[in-house]
């Protein structure tokens, strides 16, 4: 089976403590898999999202999608739901429904959009922002966290790798049927 480039082999100690700490499925797919970007990235993410998820969710009762809603008002104000949805990738109608909660829950604030008559853009109500201004320092300690294992040379080589896939995605294929 092909090794990912960054083998745990790479890492040392670091591996061993690993193998121990993690089931065997999760090291297999982790380190033998040749799909190991993908199930790298989801297991980052996953260890970022879960924890700071149930948070949201027991402190304040928003799952993740409505969270996400309220999460990138608050990143820009006067967002349009369609913004939403492709910087998400969660389907149309889940943030809808979502939006609908944060709108009832007086959240967020729908207005018309003034370039577009036909359109709507939301605001954050002051209790949003507060979510958000309260939210936001634990994810960014969270992030810290995680990114503590990296000196601040390979935290920028790192970001600047993701800035290259992200770049990049526009070109990747969005429909695999057919593809050899």
């Amino acid at each position: 089976m092909q090794h990912a480039p960054t083998a745990l082999s790479h890492v040392g100690r670091e591996r061993e403590q690993a193998l121990r700490e993690l089931d065997p499925l999760t090291v297999t797919k982790l380190w033998d898999n040749p799909c190991w970007l993908s199930f790298r990235l989801n297991f980052v993410a996953f260890r970022f999202n879960d924890p700071v998820y149930r948070w949201i969710e027991t402190r304040y009762g928003l799952v993740r999608p409505e969270f996400v809603a309220l999460y990138a008002v608050g990143l820009k104000d006067g967002v349009a739901a369609k913004n939403i949805v492709a910087s998400s990738g969660l389907p149309k109608n889940t943030l809808s429904r979502a939006i609908q909660r944060l709108l009832q829950r007086r959240l967020l604030r729908r207005e018309t959009d003034r370039g577009d008559l036909r359109s709507f853009v939301l605001y954050l109500t002051a209790p949003g922002r507060a979510i958000f201004d309260e939210t936001l320092p634990l994810m960014l300690r969270q992030q810290k966290a995680m990114l503590s294992a990296l000196t601040e040379g390979e935290q920028r080589q790192l970001c600047e790798l993701m800035d290259k896939l992200v770049i990049a995605s526009p070109a990747w294929p969005t429909d695999l049927d057919g593809q050899e």
